[in-house]
Parts: C-alpha cells; structure tokens; sequence
C-alpha cells in the first residue's frame, strides 16, 4: 500500500495520494495526536 500510494502521488501529484503514503509509512505519529485530541476534550468539559 506504502509504495502503491507513493507511486500515485509521484505521478500525479495528487496531495491525498501523499497523505495516505504518510499515514501508511508511520501509522505510531498519529497516536500522539489523538492523546493530544482526548486532553483538549477533557479539558473543555472540565
């Protein structure tokens, strides 16, 4: 799927290609982000 994705993107140009590409290559970046989504949500309750 990684070297599918970048091979769209490569030859288009398409960002959405390259957005699947990132979150294929380093599915682990996204977890931080969404412990940072459940704080902020915490606190706005709080």
């Amino acid at each position: 799927m990684r070297d599918f994705s970048w091979n769209v993107f490569a030859n288009s140009g398409d960002v959405d290609a390259y957005m699947l590409y990132k979150e294929v290559s380093d599915p682990s970046e996204k977890e931080p982000l969404a412990q940072n989504e459940m704080i902020l949500e915490e606190e706005a309750i709080i």
